[in-house]
């Protein structure tokens, strides 16, 4: 880190409780309507894509424009299995070499090539969708982890549009506090060692 350059906090922060934590995912109306029916990702969802799930709220606000982006209409908040969340954190390669994780290039190629789950860090994201000096985490499923998600880690889903319209729509109006007072209450969700180092999350 160079001379003057604030050190950005990695942790995962989320909505958990003992069993379960919430992630955020954006679809388009289809396939959130049909997600929403049946309790788990169904057609038109396609288990052959990667998935990104998101704890941070705010950083899916962003990523959707507080939904409003075309297929980003509708948000989902899906509470899934801690085990199932730490299984995919422990079967992770990070989307990009870290000299803090890997210990050369090829070690971070060979875990990236074996991993069905990408691990990456972006600048987490206050009310006003300005960086924060924080990086939230996304993680994202492909092949088996897929199949785990669906079929065994979603407890359940619910749709959380309306909650992003009301929070953005304080916002605009300049009632910060309203709208900080709506936000799902993420604390730090604490992970072992291994899992720390697998993801470079800070202890």
């Amino acid at each position: 880190m160079s001379t003057g350059e604030r050190h950005q906090e990695r942790a995962v922060r989320a909505l958990y409780t003992d069993e379960t934590i919430t992630v955020y995912q954006a679809y388009s109306p289809a396939v959130a309507d049909a997600a929403l029916e049946a309790g788990t990702f169904v057609a038109p969802f396609k288990r052959d894509r990667m998935t990104w799930i998101k704890p941070s709220f705010l950083w899916m606000m962003y990523r959707s424009g507080w939904a409003s982006k075309p297929s980003q209409e509708r948000i989902l908040a899906v509470e899934i299995r801690r085990e199932g969340f730490e299984w995919a954190l422990a079967h992770a390669s990070l989307s990009s070499h870290s000299r803090s994780v890997h210990s050369d290039m090829e070690e971070w190629r060979r875990q990236k090539r074996l991993s069905p789950v990408r691990v990456q860090w972006d600048p987490d994201r206050d009310l006003h969708l300005d960086r924060t000096d924080r990086k939230a985490v996304q993680v994202g499923l492909s092949g088996e982890a897929v199949e785990r998600y669906v079929d065994a880690w979603v407890v359940g889903i619910t749709d959380a549009t309306t909650l992003a319209h009301r929070i953005h729509a304080r916002v605009r109006d300049g009632e910060t506090e309203e709208a900080r007072s709506l936000l799902p209450r993420e604390t730090v969700y604490e992970l072992p060692q291994t899992l720390r180092s697998r993801i470079g999350a800070d202890a």
